[in-house]
C-alpha cells in the first residue's frame, strides 16, 4: 500500500467518501467508485484496531452523506434571514450523523483479518446498513449506492429481481474488488477480481437488454394526461398576497387547448393552497380546470380534528370531478423528518426549539388507498419522498395499475436533489414493475414506465403542461415486488457467513 494511506487516512477516506458522490444523480460516473471504494477497503484494512477502521468508514460516510446531501440546506435559504444561519449546521449535521451508517460497517469488518472475507463481508454490511437505515426515525434510504447504476435503464433493470439494495451490493464487490489485486497481487486476486468485474457487469447488461426487449413501451393505451408544473419560486407559492394568483396560475395552464381529451390533469404537491374541503367557493373556481369528462388530482394541505379538537394538518391529495365533488383522497403516510414532523422534539436543546416550533407537526396518513375511477385502471398515490423506500409504495394484497407521484422540488432549487429524486421514482417503477407518473411543482414531471424508461419528462425549473398517453400495458409482475427484500437480505447473510468459514479457514 502506498505510504500515503498510512500517513494520512482519516483526510483520505474523508476525500473517498466526498468523490463517490460525483457516482450518483446527475453526475452518474461510476468508475469512479473503483478508486474511492477501493481506497476505503485498502484503509479499513490498514486500520490498527477497531476504533481506527470506525473512524476511517466514519470519515468515509461524513464526505459522502454531507457532499450528497448538500442540497438539503437549500430549503433554508427559502427565508434566508430566519434560517440561513443553519445551512452549515445541516450540513455538517447530515455528514455527522448519517456517517454513522457506514462507520458501523467499517468497525464490523474489522474483525475479518482475511482480506478476501472482509471485501465479502464490507460489502454485505454496508448494504445492511442502507436497509436499516429505511428505518431510523421513520427512514431515510435516500442515495442509496445501487443508484450510481443509473446511468442507463438497462443497468437498472436488476433491480426488478435484487432492488435498489442488490443494486448496492453489486455496486461495492464490483468497484471494490481491483483492492484484491493491489492487496494481495497473486494470480487468484486476478482471476477473482476479473470474475467480480467482468461477471457481474455482463450478467447485469445482458440480463437489463434481455428484459427491455421483452418489455417494450411501444404501445399506448387510450388513458391521456396533463401533467401541470407552473414552476413557482418557492419564496413566493406561500406569499399570502399571491396565492390566488397562484392557485389561478394552475387553473390557467389546465385550461390550454386540449383540456377535452384529457382524462386526468394532475397538479404537484400542496399546489392547492386552500382547504378545498372546508372552502366551497375555491372548490367551485377549481373546476375549470377539470376536464368535462375527466378528474383533476391535486395536493393540498388538509386539516383533521384532533383528540383536543385542534386541527392538525395532513400532506394530501384530492382527486375531484367536473363537479367539485371530491372523488377520493389520500394522506402521506411517511412524513419527512425535520420537515413535517421533529423526531424526539422533547430531547432537543432549547436553542434550537424556536426554529423548531416554526414547523408544522402534520400527522400522518392512515396506510396506502388504491382508487378506482370511472372505470379508469386503478391507481396507488405517493407523496414526495414517500418514492424513495423500496418495497414500501404499494400494498402487495391490493397492487394498482399505476402510480401518482406528487411532489415540489422547489425548495431545493437547481441542485443534485431533485435529479436523485427522480432516480428514485425510476427505480421504485422497475422494482415493483409499474408505471408511475410524477407531477412535480417545481422540479421534473415525468411519466416513467414499468421499466423505468422516461418516456417525457418537463425538465428542472421549467413552466409548462405535458400531455401524454400512458401505456398500454401499465404493470407487469416482478420478483422483487413479490419478495421484497427478503431474497437480498438472505444473499447478504450468506455471504458474510461464507465470509466468517473463509475468514477462519485462511488466516
Amino acid at each position: 500500500m502506498p505510504d500515503i494511506l498510512r500517513r494520512y487516512p482519516k483526510i483520505l477516506a474523508l476525500l473517498a467518501g466526498t468523490f463517490s458522490v460525483l457516482s450518483l444523480p446527475p453526475y452518474l460516473n461510476f468508475p469512479v467508485l473503483f478508486a474511492t471504494l477501493g481506497c476505503l477497503l485498502l484503509l479499513l484494512d490498514e486500520a490498527p484496531s477497531f476504533r481506527a477502521a470506525f473512524a476511517r468508514g466514519y470519515w468515509f460516510g461524513f464526505g459522502y452523506f454531507a457532499a450528497g446531501l448538500a442540497w438539503i440546506g437549500n430549503a433554508l435559504l427559502i427565508d434566508a434571514q430566519s434560517f440561513g444561519w443553519l445551512y452549515p449546521i445541516a450540513f455538517l449535521a447530515s455528514g455527522a450523523f448519517f456517517g454513522l451508517f457506514i462507520a458501523v460497517p467499517a468497525w464490523l469488518a474489522y474483525w475479518f483479518k482475511n482480506f478476501y472475507a472482509k471485501y465479502l463481508a464490507f460489502a454485505s454490511l454496508w448494504v445492511l446498513s442502507e436497509w436499516l437505515r429505511s428505518f431510523i426515525l421513520t427512514g431515510f434510504p435516500w442515495n442509496l449506492l445501487g443508484t450510481a447504476f443509473a446511468f442507463s435503464t438497462e443497468t437498472l433493470q436488476a433491480a426488478s429481481v435484487f432492488g435498489t439494495y442488490g443494486l448496492s451490493f453489486f455496486a461495492l464487490l464490483i468497484s471494490m474488488a481491483p483492492a484484491l489485486v493491489i492487496r494481495c497481487r497473486t494470480r487468484a486476486s486476478w482471476i477473482v477480481s476479473a470474475v467480480m468485474i467482468v461477471g457481474l457487469s455482463v450478467f447485469i447488461g445482458i440480463f437489463g437488454v434481455w428484459r427491455l426487449q421483452k418489455y417494450p413501451d411501444t404501445e399506448q393505451s387510450n388513458l391521456t394526461i396533463r401533467i401541470v408544473q407552473p414552476s413557482i419560486p418557492q419564496t413566493l407559492k406561500w406569499n399570502k398576497q399571491l396565492l390566488l394568483d397562484n392557485f389561478m396560475d394552475y387553473i390557467d395552464l389546465s385550461r390550454q387547448p386540449g383540456l377535452e381529451n384529457i382524462d386526468f390533469v394532475i397538479w404537484g404537491e400542496t399546489a392547492t393552497p386552500y382547504a378545498l374541503d372546508y372552502e366551497k367557493d375555491y372548490r367551485s373556481l377549481i373546476t375549470q380546470a377539470v376536464p368535462e369528462k375527466g378528474h383533476l388530482i391535486t395536493g393540498l394541505v388538509r386539516y383533521e380534528p384532533s383528540e383536543n379538537n385542534e386541527y392538525r394538518p395532513l400532506n394530501s391529495m384530492f382527486i375531484l370531478d367536473r363537479k367539485g365533488n371530491i372523488s377520493g383522497f389520500y394522506d402521506k403516510v411517511h412524513l419527512v423528518p425535520f420537515g413535517e414532523y421533529i423526531p424526539l422534539r422533547g430531547w432537543l436543546p432549547s436553542w434550537i426549539r424556536p426554529v423548531t416550533n416554526t414547523i408544522a407537526d402534520f400527522l400522518p396518513g392512515r396506510g396506502h388507498k388504491v382508487f378506482q375511477i370511472d372505470g379508469y385502471p386503478s391507481f396507488g398515490a405517493l407523496i414526495c419522498y414517500e418514492i424513495i423506500f423500496p418495497a414500501e409504495v404499494v400494498d402487495i394484497s391490493n397492487i394498482p395499475e399505476w402510480l401518482v407521484n406528487l411532489t415540489n422540488d422547489g425548495w431545493y432549487g437547481d441542485s443534485a436533489g431533485p435529479y436523485q429524486h427522480l432516480t428514485t421514482a425510476r427505480l421504485r417503477a422497475v422494482e415493483e414493475g409499474i408505471t408511475i407518473v410524477r407531477a412535480a411543482n417545481s422540479g421534473i414531471s415525468a411519466v416513467i414506465s414499468k421499466t423505468g424508461r422516461i418516456l417525457s419528462a418537463l425538465p428542472l425549473n421549467e413552466r409548462g403542461i405535458l400531455d401524454t398517453k400512458l401505456p398500454k400495458h401499465l404493470k407487469i409482475s416482478t420478483i422483487y415486488g413479490k419478495s421484497g427484500n427478503f431474497i437480498v437480505l438472505i444473499l447478504l447473510l450468506g455471504n458474510i457467513a461464507f465470509a466468517a468459514i473463509l475468514n477462519l479457514l485462511k488466516r
